[in-house]
C-alpha cells in the first residue's frame, strides 16, 4: 500500500540513518539531517503515524525509531534509489574475472572473495550444477604438463568440471583428438543412454591413438560419474561478526551453527523466486527462525542464458541494499562472462 509523500520522506530517513549509524532515529535528527522542511513536531507525528501502520518500531522507552521488517520491504519496494558502482569498483570486478585460474572452482572462490570484500558482509555462492540433460560439449584443455582440466556441459546450460592428472607425454593435439571424439560420439546423449557398444566404439576411434587411448577411457568413466551435488562457497564471515547486531555472543552461535549448514545454504540459495534476477528477501522472508534478524540478497548466474548456479550475500536487515543490490547484479554479469569465457574461449 502507497502512502503519502511526507511519511514516505520520513520513512526513507529512518531507513538510511539506521543503515548508517545502528542508532535508533529522532524526529530532532531527521529535521536536522534531511531537510524535510516541516518541523520536528510534524515529523513526530507522522513517526507516530508510521508506527502505527507497523513502518517503524520503537526499541525501548525514550528512544527513537528502527525501521521494522515492513519498513525495510517498504523502502526495497519503493523507495530504494538505485546506487551506481563507482568506476574503481567496476574496474576491479572486471579485472578480478579477467585474469587467468586454474579452473572453475578457483572462480567460484575468487568471486566470493571479492563479494564478500565490496559489501563487508558474507558472502555464499553455489557453484556451477551439472542436472538431467544431455551432452552438449566435453572439452579436455591442458593446465600444465601433467594436469588437464575436464569440462562437461550439458544441453541444460549445466556444466561439471574436474582436475585429472594426466601422462607428461600427452600433448594439446591429443586432447583435442580425445575431445573430438567424444563429443562426436556423446553429443545428444543422456549419461543413462550410453551403453557399452557406444564404448567398443570410442575403443575402435582411438585405437591409432593407443598412448591417449587409456586417458579416453579414464575421462569417458569420469563423465559418467557425475552427480548433482550442491558445492557451496561460503567467505567474509567475520564481516558479519563486526556488525552491531552480533556482538551478542548467542547470536553470534546461532549464525556459526546456521553458516555450517551447507544443505540450508543451498536452500536459501535456490529458492529465490521467478524472477531470474536480484532477489531481496528480509527477516522472515528468509524462512528460517535462527536468522530472522538478517537479510539475503540473491541473484542465478548463468552460461549461455542457462541459469547454473547463484550469488548471495547474507547480512543484516540493516543491510545497504541499495549498494549490495548493485554489486550482485555487476558479479553476476561478470561472473557468467568468466565461465562462458572458461568454456568456449576469449572470443565469447
Amino acid at each position: 500500500m502507497k502512502m503519502d509523500d511526507r511519511k514516505q520522506k520520513v520513512l526513507m530517513a529512518i531507513v538510511q540513518d539506521f543503515i548508517a549509524t545502528a542508532e535508533p532515529v529522532g524526529s530532532r535528527t531527521i529535521a536536522k539531517k534531511y531537510r524535510l522542511g516541516v518541523s520536528p513536531a510534524t515529523i513526530r507525528n507522522e513517526m507516530a503515524d508510521l508506527e502505527e501502520q507497523g513502518y517503524i518500531e520503537q526499541p525501548h522507552t525514550s528512544a527513537g525509531r528502527i525501521p521494522s521488517q515492513q519498513g525495510y520491504r517498504y523502502y526495497v519496494d519503493y523507495l530504494m534509489q538505485r546506487k551506481e558502482l563507482s568506476a574503481e569498483q567496476e574496474d576491479l570486478i572486471r579485472r578480478q574475472f579477467e585474469k587467468k585460474v586454474r579452473d572453475v572452482g578457483q572462480v567460484i572462490q575468487k568471486a566470493g572473495q571479492l563479494l564478500s570484500h565490496l559489501t563487508q558482509y558474507a558472502s555464499i555462492i553455489m557453484s556451477p550444477q551439472i542436472g538431467a540433460g544431455s551432452f552438449k560439449h566435453i572439452q579436455l584443455i591442458s593446465m600444465r604438463p601433467s594436469q588437464a582440466m575436464v569440462i562437461v556441459v550439458m544441453d541444460n546450460g549445466t556444466l561439471h568440471h574436474r582436475v585429472i592428472e594426466v601422462p607428461e607425454s600427452i600433448t594439446s593435439a591429443d586432447m583435442e583428438t580425445i575431445s573430438g571424439v567424444l563429443n562426436a560420439k556423446l553429443q545428444g546423449l543422456t549419461i543413462e543412454s550410453i551403453k557399452v557398444t557406444l564404448l567398443k566404439e570410442i575403443y575402435l576411434e582411438l585405437a591409432r591413438h593407443k598412448h591417449i587411448l587409456d586417458l579416453a577411457m579414464d575421462l569417458l568413466q569420469e563423465s559418467l560419474m557425475l552427480r548433482n551435488e550442491d558445492k557451496i562457497y561460503l567467505g567474509g564471515v567475520f564481516n558479519m561478526l563486526n556488525q552491531p547486531e552480533f556482538h551478542n555472543i548467542e547470536k553470534v552461535k546461532t549464525l556459526l551453527s546456521i553458516i555450517e549448514q551447507e544443505k540450508m545454504l543451498c536452500e536459501l540459495l535456490s529458492n529465490q523466486g521467478d524472477t531470474g534476477g536480484v532477489t531481496v528477501r528480509i527477516g522472515d522472508e528468509i524462512k528460517h527462525r535462527e536468522i530472522k534478524e538478517c537479510s539475503m540478497i540473491t541473484a542465478p548466474y548463468s552460461i549461455c542464458g542457462k541459469q547454473v548456479g547463484s550469488i548471495g550475500v547474507l547480512g543484516p536487515t540493516r543491510m545497504e541494499y541499495a549498494k549490495v543490490v548493485s554489486i550482485v547484479e555487476s558479479m553476476t554479469r561478470n561472473l557468467s562472462r568468466a565461465m562462458e569465457r572458461m568454456i568456449f574461449g576469449p572470443g565469447k
